[in-house]
């Protein structure tokens, strides 16, 4: 079965002021539909077709289908972190988890935006759990913390 772009969960104009109906328009129906579009054409009649996302990210190489399936998966995700009206500070297991691994939520959100603001080039900074707990990784390109066991 083919991929698919999967339907945002929102309206494109609905995170406006912060992304504006153009750029998210641009963002989802032109490079994450690519990487769909593309993906789709190097699985076809391989050993990879019928794969999940993640199984195909997981054993790809360097290349194109890594490239491919991974933005498939790291746009997938950004659009469901985002909500209108979303923000605030986080609540429950999260806080707790934050507040252990960077001391309080302000120092985590401040500690984010100064890896994200620092990185070069095409790429992602994450909030990823690892063995010692929360961390703050920068990948470059299509890498995701997926791809190193986070």
């Amino acid at each position: 079965m083919a991929f698919e772009l999967p339907p945002l969960p929102y309206a494109q104009d609905a995170l406006a002021p912060h992304m504006s109906e153009q750029t998210l328009s641009f963002h989802y129906g032109k490079h994450h539909q690519a990487y769909v579009n593309n993906l789709n054409k190097l699985v076809e009649g391989t050993g990879d077709e019928g794969k999940s996302l993640e199984e195909i990210i997981l054993g790809a190489g360097p290349g194109g289908l890594f490239n491919n399936s991974a933005q498939v998966w790291n746009h997938t995700f950004f659009w469901s972190c985002m909500t209108p009206g979303g923000g605030g500070d986080p609540e429950g297991e999260l806080k707790t988890a934050i507040e252990g691994s960077f001391g309080s939520v302000d120092d985590f959100k401040q500690t984010f935006a100064d890896k994200a603001k620092t990185l070069f080039g095409s790429g992602w900074t994450w909030l990823a759990k690892s063995d010692g707990g929360l961390e703050i990784i920068q990948t470059d390109d299509a890498d995701l913390p997926l791809k190193h066991g986070k």
